[in-house]
C-alpha cells in the first residue's frame, strides 16, 4: 500500500464514521465516493472493496460499543443499570427479536445484495425511497410517543422495527434512516428510536463483517492489511464524534432535515450519473 492509497482508506473511514449513524446511509455514501472518485476496487478486486465497505464497520461498531457501554454490558449480566425495574426491563431477547429478520433475508440474499446493488444507479434510487419513508414518519407518527426510553420498549415493537429494518439491506436507504423510522411510526420518540437503533447495529453489524471475512477471505491479500487498518481506525474515531452529536441532535430537528439531505443529494447524482 502506497501513501496515496492508505489517504482513500482515511477517506472511506471518514466517510462511514460521519454517517453510519446518521440517517443517510453510510454504504450509500460510500459506494458513491469510491465508485465516483476513490475506485478502490481497481487495486483491491471487487469482492476486497466490498467487504472492506462492510469490515469498516466494524470501527464504528467499536464506537457504539464505547458510547453504550453500559447498556451493553447490561444486556449481558455484566453491569446492573441503577434504577433498573427487573418487571419491565429492556433485555437481549429485544435486540434479538428485532435484528431475527435483517439476518434472515441479509443471510438469504447476501449474493444479489453484493452482486447487484453496490451501485451508484440503485443507491439513488434508496436514497429517494429512504427519504420518502422518513418524511412519512415524521409527519404520521404519533405526535406523542408513549415510548420515550428502551425499558417501554414491547417485544413486539422490536419485532417491527425489525421488519422495518430490513429495508437497510438495500445499500444506500439506511439502517437508521429505516429502523428510527419504523420506531417513530409504531409509538418511540425519537431519542429512544435512535438509542434501539445503536444497539441493535452492533450484533448486526458486527456478525455481517465477520461473515463477510470468512466468505470473502480468500479475496483479501495481507498486503492490504494496513488499508484495513487505516480505515478501520479512522471510522472508529469520526463515528465516536458524530454518535454523540447525532444523539443530542435528533430530538431537536427529527428526519425531516435529513430527509431533505437525501432527496437533494439523489438529485445531484441523478444529474451526474443520467445526464
Amino acid at each position: 500500500m502506497d501513501f496515496f492509497e492508505l489517504i482513500k482508506a482515511l477517506i472511506l473511514g471518514f466517510v462511514e464514521g460521519m454517517t453510519e449513524f446518521a440517517p443517510v446511509s453510510s454504504t450509500g455514501h460510500m459506494v458513491i465516493v469510491d465508485d465516483m472518485w476513490l475506485k478502490t476496487e481497481e487495486f483491491l478486486g471487487k469482492y476486497s472493496a466490498n467487504t472492506f465497505k462492510i469490515v469498516v464497520q466494524l470501527g464504528s461498531i467499536l464506537a457504539v460499543v464505547v458510547v453504550f457501554w453500559k447498556r451493553l454490558f447490561s444486556l449481558v449480566g455484566l453491569y446492573k443499570i441503577e434504577g433498573e425495574n427487573s418487571n419491565k426491563q429492556f433485555n437481549l431477547a429485544h435486540v434479538i427479536v428485532g435484528m431475527l429478520p435483517a439476518v434472515i433475508l441479509g443471510f438469504a440474499f447476501k449474493d444479489l445484495i453484493d452482486d447487484y446493488l453496490f451501485g451508484v444507479e440503485t443507491v439513488i434510487v434508496a436514497l429517494v425511497a429512504g427519504a420518502i419513508l422518513m418524511i412519512v414518519a415524521d409527519k404520521f407518527g404519533p405526535k406523542k410517543p408513549w415510548v420515550n426510553s428502551l425499558d417501554q420498549i414491547t417485544y413486539k415493537q422490536a419485532f417491527t422495527v425489525g421488519l422495518v429494518q430490513c429495508l437497510s439491506l438495500w445499500p444506500g436507504f439506511s439502517r437508521s434512516g429505516a429502523t428510527i423510522s419504523g420506531g417513530v411510526l409504531f409509538g418511540m420518540n425519537h431519542r429512544t428510536a435512535a438509542d434501539f437503533t445503536f444497539i441493535m447495529a452492533v450484533p448486526i453489524m458486527a456478525g455481517a463483517s465477520l461473515v463477510s471475512i470468512l466468505k470473502n477471505w480468500e479475496h483479501i491479500s495481507m498486503d492490504h492489511l494496513s488499508f484495513y487498518i487505516v480505515g478501520f481506525v479512522s471510522a472508529f474515531v469520526f463515528a465516536l464524534i458524530s454518535i454523540r452529536f447525532f444523539l443530542k441532535l435528533i430530538s431537536r430537528v427529527k428526519l425531516m432535515p435529513f430527509a431533505i439531505y437525501r432527496l437533494i443529494l439523489a438529485a445531484i447524482l441523478a444529474v451526474i450519473v443520467f445526464l
